[in-house]
């Protein structure tokens, strides 16, 4: 028997997208978030998480997906990011979280390569579950640039 990488499996718009579970801290329904001002447009906000402030980066908006109503399914899921050799902790505002599993086969393929039309940077691979196909997120890129302009701005 080998050892398979486990993720948490999440929902976005239609897409179905996973992270590393050893990056999932908790999974928390969605909760009051405060605005901050002149913040990016995927940056909804901070959160009180056991009297850390968390920033919180709304994914449909991180990934360009059209925007949504939260519902009742709507989570926060704290990630530990490493980040130019830092942890960070973020919130991620994902439409619903499904469960943790491997993938199918265990393995991923790289992203599709099309060239200069499509950022991929923060795709670590694309498996499957189930038939269906998951895109892994690779959080260390995805928050990269969040954190280059949050320091920026200190």
């Amino acid at each position: 028997m080998t050892d398979q990488t486990q993720y948490v499996t999440l929902g976005v718009a239609d897409g179905l997208f996973a992270v590393p579970v050893e990056s999932v801290q908790q999974i928390l329904e969605i909760q009051p978030v405060a605005a901050m001002p002149n913040a990016p447009a995927d940056f909804i906000g901070l959160i009180d998480v056991r009297g850390q402030n968390v920033p919180v980066i709304d994914l449909r908006t991180k990934l360009a997906l059209p925007a949504s109503a939260d519902t009742q399914n709507t989570r926060i899921v704290v990630l530990d990011v490493s980040v130019e050799g830092a942890t960070r902790r973020f919130g991620l505002k994902t439409d619903r979280v499904f469960e943790v599993t491997g993938l199918d086969q265990g393995a991923l393929e790289p992203p599709p390569d099309l060239g200069a039309r499509w950022r991929a940077d923060c795709v670590a691979g694309v498996g499957r579950r189930a038939g269906a196909f998951v895109t892994v997120l690779d959080l260390d890129r995805l928050f990269l640039a969040d954190v280059l302009a949050s320091d920026s701005l200190a």
